[in-house]
C-alpha cells in the first residue's frame, strides 16, 4: 500500500500501461479491423420469392470486423436460392434471408410444367367460396348460375373436379399457408381462389369470371391418392370433350410432312425431265 502512495511509482506504472495499450493492444485491434474478407452483395433489386441469379449478386472484398457470422461469402451459396425478404442494391445476404425452396405462399407456382396452368377466380361473397374453409389440395366443383345466358344453373362438365392450389386474402398473403401475421380477430377472409387447370378449363373459368357468376362447392378433401382419382376422371371427360383438337393438329402435322416429302421427291425429277424436253426441242 505504501508503494502505491508514492507518486513516482504510480506515474511510472501509468506510463508503462499506456505504452502497452499504444504499442500492444491498439495494433492488434487495428489489424482485426483492417482484415479483409469476401462476401456476396446484391447488385439488382430482389423481391421476396424471387430466385437469385448470377446477374443479381457479386462477390466483393470488405472489412471483416463486426460482420455477422451467417453472412453468405460465396456466390455458389447464394445463386439458385429464393429470397425470403426484399433485398436492395448494396445489401449483403444472410443465410436466414434465403431458402433453397420457394416460400410457402408461392411454392406451388414453381411446380407448373406447361401441361397445366394456374388461374385465380374472385370470391364475390363469403358464401361463394365455402365460407373461407377451402384449402390447398381440395377438389371442388365450379357452379355456374345462368350458364351461357340459358337461365340454368349447372356444373360445366369441364369443371366438375378441379384442384385448389391456393386461397389468397386481399392483402396478398395465402390464407391457408400461415403466412398472415395478423391476430385471430383480424384474420382476413379469402379474396381469390387459385385453381390448377388445363388451357380449356382456364378459358371457361375466365369467361365465367367476366360474368361474375361462380360458386365453389367442396367435393373432396383427404388423401392424395383419392385426389388423383378425381383428377383422372376429370381428365377423361376433357379428352372426350376436346378430342378433335389433338387429332386435327396431328393430321395437319402429318399432312404437312407428307406434302413436303412429296414436293421434295418430285422436284428433282421434274427439273430433270424439263431440262431433257428443252434439249430435245432444240435438237
Amino acid at each position: 500500500m505504501n508503494l502505491f502512495k508514492n507518486r513516482m511509482v504510480v506515474g511510472v506504472l501509468c506510463i508503462v500501461l499506456s505504452l502497452l495499450i499504444c504499442f500492444g493492444l491498439t495494433p492488434l485491434f487495428n489489424k482485426g479491423i483492417s482484415q479483409k474478407t469476401e462476401i456476396v452483395r446484391v447488385t439488382k433489386e430482389i423481391k421476396v420469392g424471387e430466385v437469385i441469379t448470377q446477374d443479381k449478386v457479386k462477390t466483393v472484398e470488405v472489412g471483416g470486423y463486426n460482420l455477422p457470422e451467417n453472412v453468405i461469402r460465396t456466390k455458389e451459396n447464394a445463386v439458385g436460392t429464393y429470397a425470403l425478404a426484399d433485398l436492395s442494391i448494396g445489401d449483403y445476404i444472410l443465410n436466414t434471408k434465403v431458402s433453397k425452396t420457394p416460400s410457402a405462399e408461392n411454392a406451388y407456382l414453381y411446380h407448373l410444367d406447361g401441361s397445366k396452368q394456374a388461374i385465380s377466380i374472385t370470391i364475390k361473397s363469403f358464401s361463394n367460396g365455402l365460407s373461407g374453409k377451402l384449402q390447398s389440395g381440395d377438389i371442388v366443383s365450379v357452379i355456374a348460375p345462368d350458364y351461357k345466358k340459358q337461365g340454368a344453373t349447372v356444373i360445366p362438365p369441364e369443371l366438375k373436379y378441379v384442384e385448389v392450389i391456393s386461397v389468397t386474402a386481399s392483402n396478398g398473403y395465402d390464407a391457408n399457408t400461415g403466412e398472415q401475421e395478423t391476430s385471430k380477430d383480424e384474420k382476413e377472409l379469402p379474396s381469390t381462389v387459385t385453381l390448377l387447370v388445363t388451357p380449356e378449363q382456364g378459358n371457361l373459368l375466365a369467361s365465367l369470371e367476366s360474368d361474375g357468376k361462380t360458386h365453389l362447392s367442396l367435393v373432396y378433401r383427404g388423401e392424395e391418392s383419392n385426389v388423383k382419382k378425381f383428377l383422372e376422371m376429370q381428365s377423361k371427360v376433357l379428352d372426350q370433350l376436346y378430342p378433335k383438337q389433338q387429332t386435327t393438329s396431328n393430321q395437319s402435322t402429318d399432312g404437312t410432312k407428307e406434302s413436303v416429302d412429296r414436293a421434295t421427291t418430285a422436284a428433282p425429277s421434274n427439273t430433270i425431265t424439263g431440262g431433257g424436253e428443252e434439249s430435245d426441242d432444240k435438237l
